[in-house]
């Protein structure tokens, strides 16, 4: 799936959601249709699934699916990812996203796009 197949109303409707993020401390809301004006984002396909996340697509590349978390309905996707774009320290390439399914689409929309600490896998204790 490419943004360039989307029909106009789709378009449309896509540009009308709002995100939030908070990163590198500058906070959202903001609006898909200046994302999709100042940015080059394009669909990602997770575990066969089209996702638009807010990342300019020639960062695809750089970026590992750590964990995707589908609700039990199939319109929601919470996505821990690693971004090596601008380096790949715990600090500084985490992010989490929350994508909705757009109504009557078959496609995944961000609606939170956050920094995110990696943090390791936790500790199993023998007791």
């Amino acid at each position: 799936m490419k943004l360039a197949d989307l029909d106009a109303h789709t378009l449309e409707a896509i540009k009308a959601v709002r995100w939030d993020r908070i990163i590198e401390k500058h906070e959202g809301p903001y609006t898909w249709a200046s994302t999709l004006e100042w940015y080059d984002p394009e669909f990602m396909m997770i575990e066969g699934r089209a996702v638009l996340l807010p990342v300019e697509q020639s960062r695809h590349g750089n970026i590992t699916i750590l964990r995707t978390i589908w609700s039990a309905d199939g319109h929601s996707l919470t996505l821990f990812l690693k971004d090596t774009t601008y380096g790949d320290d715990w600090f500084m390439s985490g992010y989490m996203a929350v994508c909705d399914r757009m109504a009557d689409h078959d496609f995944y929309l961000a609606i939170l796009y956050h920094e995110w600490f990696i943090i390791e896998p936790p500790i199993t204790l023998k007791v």
